[in-house]
């Protein structure tokens, strides 16, 4: 089957998610895409009258096109239909701009969470990256919907429940090498692999860290996630403030290099407020870190339940102590296989289980 896989958003999750999956498919997969450098209002605005004028161009015409949230599906749809008309089209949710929580002072601008909506309608094929993102937006829907005077249709909620199916998104990692044995008389050390953003809240996390060096707990730090901007007062000051324990601080400089990073970690911390799946937290897993994070969001669905008393933690002020207690067994935490909660994610597991639902969906089979 040809796939056309348009990503109007091309970067980050979005990018590894689509050429990972075009290097493991068994289905000829051609990715169609724009950069990220236009910022993602401006993809959602206007990426579908480039991507359609692209698409015009081309000699060849797809089984299945697969596209993303960033994309106006409708207008898209409008503007290819009489050459595309007929194609099926998937769309691919890796987040959605009608519950992603915004920054203090910010109102949402529900311009983006009703193209998200209208592309859910229009498309044959709804894809969430988990079941927990699936009920998040539906969940959502009704309230948005209703906002407005009347004709709230809130029939088409179902509408789009009835053709919404969840595909996590894959991993790309090549074989990792045993980590060596730990010495256990060695400070543990705490990754943090997420972006210095609000939804990411550094803040809480180097609370935690203030906590442990309160009560004389000795650690090791890897902070390794996108600075959207190195000179923000509170990153400089967090940087400066754990220089003494700090073994790297800052993007990792290749993909091999951030891998060396992970494995040489023994906890990966989060305390986002949001994560519609969680790949930094699973890749950390994959390279035998022991997971901390919040009992909400997706998190819960990643850690096995017999476990999760030792891994999750109910607010961000049960933070710290949720860490010195996790710190203080780690001697018998470090005995579970955490990799093996990686396993289900790679490419190598998981490309053949979107080769069969998107060839489903490109057969009409997947339509409702």
């Amino acid at each position: 089957m040809q796939i056309w896989w348009l990503d109007p958003f091309h970067g980050g999750s979005h990018a590894a998610v689509a050429s990972g999956y075009a290097a493991h498919s068994a289905h000829r997969v051609t990715l169609i895409t724009l950069s990220q450098a236009g910022g993602w209002r401006w993809r959602m605005r206007g990426g579908a009258v480039t991507l359609a004028r692209q698409v015009a161009e081309r000699h060849d015409t797809p089984d299945l096109i697969v596209t993303t949230d960033m994309l106006d599906v409708a207008a898209f749809r409008a503007l290819t239909q009489r050459q595309l008309g007929q194609v099926p089209l998937a769309v691919y949710f890796h987040e959605n701009q009608l519950t992603y929580p915004l920054p203090p002072g910010r109102k949402r601008d529900y311009t983006f969470a009703w193209i998200n909506f209208t592309s859910a309608l229009v498309a044959d094929a709804v894809i969430f990256n988990s079941a927990f993102h699936r009920r998040d937006f539906l969940a959502a829907l009704p309230a948005m919907l209703q906002r407005y005077h009347d004709y709230h249709e809130l029939q088409t909620v179902e509408q789009i429940a009835a053709k919404a199916q969840v595909l996590p998104p894959g991993l790309d990692l090549p074989p990792l090498p045993p980590r060596p044995p730990r010495n256990s008389a060695a400070p543990p050390v705490i990754l943090w692999n997420a972006r210095w953003e609000y939804d990411k809240q550094p803040q809480v996390v180097m609370a935690a860290l203030e906590y442990l060096a309160a009560q004389g707990i000795n650690f090791r730090l890897i902070v390794t996630g996108e600075h959207i901007d190195p000179t923000m007062p509170d990153l400089v000051a967090a940087r400066e403030r754990w220089q003494a324990q700090t073994i790297h601080w800052g993007y990792a400089a290749s993909r091999a290099a951030y891998l060396q990073l992970l494995q040489q970690a023994d906890i990966v911390v989060s305390a986002a407020i949001q994560e519609y799946f969680g790949i930094a937290i699973v890749e950390a897993m994959a390279c035998g870190c022991i997971p901390l994070l919040p009992a909400r969001l997706n998190y819960p669905d990643l850690i096995p339940p017999a476990w999760q008393g030792d891994c999750l933690y109910a607010t961000d002020d049960d933070l710290p102590a949720a860490l010195a207690r996790l710190i203080a067994k780690l001697p018998e935490l470090r005995q579970r296989d955490w990799p093996a909660l990686a396993a289900p994610y790679r490419w190598e597991t998981l490309a053949p289980r979107y080769d069969a639902v998107l060839g489903e969906i490109g057969a009409g089979k997947g339509l409702r």
